[in-house]
């Protein structure tokens, strides 16, 4: 048996999806996150909230809106890693591209301090340069950089 759409009923259990009419007045399961135009599994992360014991009660919003956040935040990360790849060419995004994407963002960089992507290397860092001006014997001025110390 299968829905309007073509899939199967298979995967789709009752605690996260209902039964809707059609303009035709068939009847079609949707998944909450079709529902809430989602990518990512509403109903699994109802399920891992309800039995991680994380508190007494879960809300109907909460997997939801944790869905929503989780599939942004993904988005962004590859985005930014995506753009890495770009730049050096190649067609396929690797862990290093993900490191260097998240060392590079300001705000990707304060939320993920202290996590460690495996095959990542290490984020080169640029020492901050000031330029010095040193004159010369003759009237003439050297211009040469060294590091500043912040």
């Amino acid at each position: 048996m299968t829905c309007a759409d073509g899939l199967g009923w298979g995967s789709i259990d009752d605690t996260t999806s209902k039964v809707t009419k059609t303009k035709e007045g068939n009847n079609v399961r949707q998944s909450c996150s079709t529902k809430a135009g989602l990518k990512f599994p509403v109903g699994r992360i109802s399920r891992r909230l309800k039995h991680g014991k994380y508190a007494a009660r879960i809300g109907a919003g909460a997997p939801v809106y944790l869905a929503a956040v989780l599939e942004y935040l993904t988005a962004e990360v590859l985005e930014l890693a995506g753009n890495i790849a770009r730049e050096r060419k190649v067609r396929r995004i690797v862990p290093r591209h993900i490191a260097i994407a998240v060392g590079t963002d300001e705000e990707m960089k304060t939320l993920l301090t202290g996590i460690v992507f495996p095959d990542g290397g290490i984020i080169p860092k640029m020492p901050a340069l000031e330029y010095v001006r040193t004159p010369m014997e003759g009237g003439g001025v050297s211009i040469h950089t060294r590091a500043c110390s912040l």
